[in-house]
Formats: C-alpha cells, structure tokens, sequence
C-alpha cells in the first residue's frame, strides 16, 4: 500500500452518500474527517501539514482537553483561574465592541 493510499484511508471519511446520513448535524461533523494530500511521497510534509490543519481546526486542543491523567488540585485551581481571565478578558472585548458598533450605528 502506497502513502497516499495509508494517508487517505486513515484520515479520510467514509465513502457513504448524503441520504444515508441522519438530520443530526453531530454525526455528519464525525464523518467529514481531515484529508491531507501527500504529494511526491513527502510524509513529512503531508504530516505537517495536517498538524497545522488541525491546530487550526481545534482538534488539537480538544484532544488535549480528554486527559486520562490525574490532576492534582493546584492543577484545577490553576487551570480554573486561566479559564475564568480568558472569560471576563472576551466578555470585556464583546463590551467594547458592542459599544463601539452602537456608536457607528448612532451616528456619533
């Protein structure tokens, strides 16, 4: 089996039509996948390639989010304590910006 193939059957999704798929937008998100295209026999790039897509894309951090390790509890304060300034920080930009776009809006 060549790369391309190895490549595309492990990161594509199955080949399957739209009508045999349910209304639930949750198993059609399962079944998209990532494909990576490996050009010239270059794993190593295509394999860049797809860690870019997928740091984009979020999967990463979702991956990392599924710990299977024990944390301790200065761990969860710590991790509580970021998550807790990212909101407030993005609950202030969404202040600013509403004010922002109601000062455009008024003309002022």
């Amino acid at each position: 089996m060549n790369a391309r193939r190895a490549i595309a059957g492990i990161f594509a999704p199955a080949r399957q039509g739209i009508n045999s798929l349910s209304h639930d937008p949750s198993q059609f998100q399962q079944m998209r996948g990532i494909r990576v295209k490996v050009r010239n026999g270059n794993l190593e790039q295509a394999l860049a390639v797809m860690q870019r897509v997928m740091q984009s894309s979020g999967i990463e951090r979702l991956i990392k989010q599924e710990q299977t390790h024990h944390l301790k509890n200065s761990e969860k304060r710590i991790l509580a304590r970021k998550n807790l300034e990212r909101k407030i920080r993005s609950q202030d930009h969404a202040r600013k910006l509403q004010m922002i776009l109601v000062k455009k809006v008024r003309g002022l």
